[in-house]
């Protein structure tokens, strides 16, 4: 059996499971697209077989990562109808997201 790093992390509200080398899509992130930035907030730390789990942060562990790219997720169509008083309208919504790249865990 191999034994992997992998971690948990929260980003933007969120937790996400990552391994060195993963591709993520997270919430949108102001970070500029090629450049790298480092998430603190690590919640589970398994390394060499040894899994630390934070209370409720791992202490001097952090995530590197690499955004690749900025996009807006498919257009969501929003109806909303009133009987009886011809109301119809339609509104379009779309979700921005970031694409990342895990490249280091420490």
């Amino acid at each position: 059996m191999t034994e992997e790093t992998y971690a948990i992390i929260q980003l933007s509200g969120k937790q996400f499971s990552v391994k060195p080398g993963e591709t993520l899509v997270v919430p949108t992130q102001e970070t500029p697209a090629e450049e790298s930035f480092v998430i603190s907030d690590v919640l589970l730390l398994s390394k060499a077989g040894k899994v630390t789990v934070g209370t409720p942060l791992v202490s001097k562990s952090s995530v590197t990562a690499k955004v690749l790219e900025h996009r807006r997720t498919k257009k969501l169509r929003v109806a909303t109808f009133k009987s009886k008083s011809r109301t119809r309208r339609v509104k379009g919504h779309r979700q921005g997201e970031t694409v990342i790249e895990i490249t280091a865990i420490k």
